[in-house]
């Protein structure tokens, strides 16, 4: 090659090295119909939001502080300058959505992009000169920063981000990596969190400050781009095709926020509520670090053909450290109505005056076949039918009792949560529902006739939501049955989802309401006997979600009582209360989150010593273990040698030794019977 020849190939490559930088550096700029869709979202916030919206000052600074939230959360990029040097924002984003001037907060991001990604590159510098951590001496590392302030330098952010390489680094020594995976990994890690920020652009950045506005108004209100708004949200699409999980972001990490019913992780068995995901591979290949990584961007990675196999580096809810990830598969699947569809079970309690048989209906979601309902066919499938089905099969098996479990029941279609509490009741309203201005419909069961009038308990925990919600609402209003289990979700909004000239707008525009008057919003329904539960409700459920709206009351409707189980609460509570502490499964419920709690709330920091932090670390398990084996013992099962995730514990036919969770079936039936006979007692004592 010709000197010439040389030196225009090289003026050529620097000319594209330049070019390429001049990109990934040029300050994003709003487009046109970004600014026309500022000024659409905010005449939607402010005219057709459930809450009274007034974008004025007050509410800019909450939205200013969310953007920042959004940005840098846990204040590890930007300095007291930046955040001052922007600070006569604070005030003005009521203005720029109304005005569709986005350009400062556009200008906001890229302060934070520069600061990001010179931290990116600070980090890839110390990986080139080579770790030399010893893991020794008394330094600690905080574990969440949300509510620190902001660094006075970049000479303290260097010493934070420091401490953070440090426990990177210790996390993967610890699980048994040796120097050159560490470096091998870590730098996979920084640079994918580089190369994607540098692949940030003008919908991106939108993206970002419109969550901001719209999460300082309520967690379930958001903008979704021409992109996302193929699908009514992000983790719909994951939980139809996919893996069937429910995901959300938790700061730095992407957390299962509840599993499908009869989807494919469900049935593997190997996720749970609060589980930590930090890496995705897909069936062969390696593992790519998603700390850090937007949810959509891991839903992506999460997402695949049918009956492939994608692999997950899951971090327990329950882990008591960042080391104790494990990988789990999961093959790809469709989930298919029939599994999801209601199933019934007879459960046989032996008591002093003989053996009673209680009914048990599982309904995993409120669903209906739209297709068939529509085109006019008598047999299509729907919740209320198949439990109408199981209600007859139950009653020719001679059952004293039934229980409908509503464990983990996300919801579904409001038309068969009112159908279903008609299968109950004579006839009479179910749900409340009222709108933005103030308008309340009334929804109810018009048919005549109950299909069932014998003894009823619903169990629900947590993860019931929203239609489950109204269900057990009413049946504890209509006093038709007991409710026992957890306190549930609280998810009692509905939302809409609104074309934009370019996106869409998912908008809160009404709310739920009990025929009793009280919002299920927020609170949930309280069980008439609470259980204990291993899901933290500072992790999931409405409340758990920043600027959730708030539970309220409207005025109560009329409708009949058909039966009092008040009268008897007293006494049912005080005989699970002197079984409970029989069960070793319900003893074993109640210490472990009683444990589970305490340790989140020492658990404040992380010793960036190994010796220590493994020594904290192996207390905490031995904890976790003597509680498991004193369970086993009293069970009468194997003993574990050392602490592990037990839902890995299955006997030699593949079935849990002892499901934990099995025992509020049982005790929400033998409560069942306690109430049916105190009941007839009751009415044997007023009887004329």
């Amino acid at each position: 090659m010709s000197p010439l020849a040389h030196t225009g190939r090289s003026m050529a490559l620097l000319a594209a090295l330049l070019l390429a930088a001049g990109v990934a550096l040029a300050q994003p700029e709003p487009t046109d119909a970004q600014r026309q869709v500022a000024t659409e979202m905010a005449e939607s916030l402010r005219y057709g939001h459930y809450a009274d919206i007034s974008l004025d000052d007050g509410w800019s600074r909450q939205a200013f502080e969310r953007y920042l939230d959004v940005l840098d959360g846990q204040r590890a990029f930007l300095t007291q300058q930046d955040v001052a040097e922007f600070l006569p924002l604070e005030e003005q984003v009521d203005d720029a959505l109304l005005d569709g001037e986005l350009a400062p907060f556009f200008a906001l991001y890229q302060r934070y992009h520069e600061r990001a990604e010179t931290r990116f590159e600070w980090l890839l510098t110390r990986l080139d000169e080579g770790l030399d951590f010893t893991f020794d001496g008394q330094q600690r590392l905080e574990v969440d920063r949300e509510d620190a302030p902001w660094a006075v330098s970049h000479e303290t952010l260097d010493e934070l981000w420091m401490r953070r390489l440090k426990n990177a680094a210790l996390t993967l020594a610890i699980s048994d990596q040796d120097a050159e995976q560490v470096e091998t990994n870590l730098r996979q890690r920084y640079e994918g969190q580089l190369n994607r920020l540098r692949q940030t652009n003008e919908e991106d950045v939108f993206g970002l400050l419109m969550a901001a506005v719209t999460g300082s108004i309520d967690p379930h209100t958001g903008y979704l781009s021409p992109r996302q708004g193929e699908s009514f949200d992000i983790q719909m699409r994951l939980s139809l095709e996919g893996i069937g999980a429910l995901l959300q972001a938790d700061g730095e990490y992407v957390k299962v926020a509840s599993l499908v019913t009869g989807g494919p992780a469900e049935r593997a068995g190997v996720l749970e509520p609060a589980d930590r995901i930090i890496g995705v591979g897909q069936e062969d290949g390696e593992m790519v670090n998603v700390v850090g990584m937007r949810l959509d961007a891991v839903v992506e990675l999460i997402r695949g053909p049918k009956g492939s196999v994608v692999r997950l580096d899951v971090v327990p809810a329950q882990a008591v450290d960042m080391t104790r990830s494990k990988e789990v598969q999961i093959t790809r699947d469709t989930v298919k109505l029939e599994d999801q569809a209601a199933q019934s079970e007879v459960i046989e309690i032996e008591r002093d005056d003989g053996q009673h048989r209680v009914g048990v209906i599982t309904v995993p979601t409120f669903y209906v076949d739209f297709d068939a309902w529509q085109a006019g066919e008598e047999d299509y499938r729907s919740t209320t039918r198949d439990v109408a089905q199981e209600i007859e099969a139950l009653q020719s098996q001679g059952v004293e009792g039934m229980v409908l479990d509503l464990r983990n029941n996300g919801g579904g279609a409001l038309q068969e949560a009112n159908s279903l509490i008609g299968l109950f009741i004579d006839r009479g309203p179910t749900v409340q529902v009222r709108d933005a201005r103030g308008r309340i419909s009334l929804y109810g069961d018009t048919e005549t006739g109950a299909v069932y009038d014998g003894p009823l308990t619903v169990l629900v925990n947590r993860l019931s939501a929203s239609a489950s919600e109204i269900f057990a609402g009413a049946i504890q209003d209509y006093g038709r049955g007991l409710v026992v289990g957890t306190p549930t979700f609280g998810k009692g909004t509905v939302q809409t989802l609104n074309d934009l000239s370019h996106g869409e707008i998912k908008l809160t525009r009404a709310k739920f309401y009990r025929i009793s008057g009280e919002s299920t919003q927020h609170r949930g329904v309280e069980p008439d006997i609470i259980f204990p539960s291993l899901i933290d409700p500072d992790l999931i459920g409405e409340s758990s979600l920043d600027n959730a709206l708030d539970w309220d009351t409207v005025r109560s409707v009329q409708y009949r009582e058909y039966g009092e189980p008040w009268r008897f609460l007293e006494t049912l509570r005080d005989r699970h209360r002197r079984r409970a502490v029989t069960q070793p499964n319900f003893r074993y419920l109640e210490q472990r989150a009683e444990l589970n709690r305490r340790m989140r709330e020492e658990t404040t920091s992380v010793s960036l010593n190994r010796e220590v932090r493994q020594a904290e670390t192996e207390a905490q398990e031995a904890e976790q273990l003597a509680l498991e084996n004193q369970r086993r013992e009293e069970l009468g099962l194997e003993l574990l040698e050392e602490w592990t995730d037990t839902r890995d514990e299955k006997d030699e036919s593949g079935d849990d030794e002892e499901p934990v969770e099995r025992v509020k079936l049982q005790e929400a039936a033998q409560i069942l019977l306690d109430y049916a006979q105190l009941e007839n007692n009751f009415r044997f004592a007023h009887r004329d």
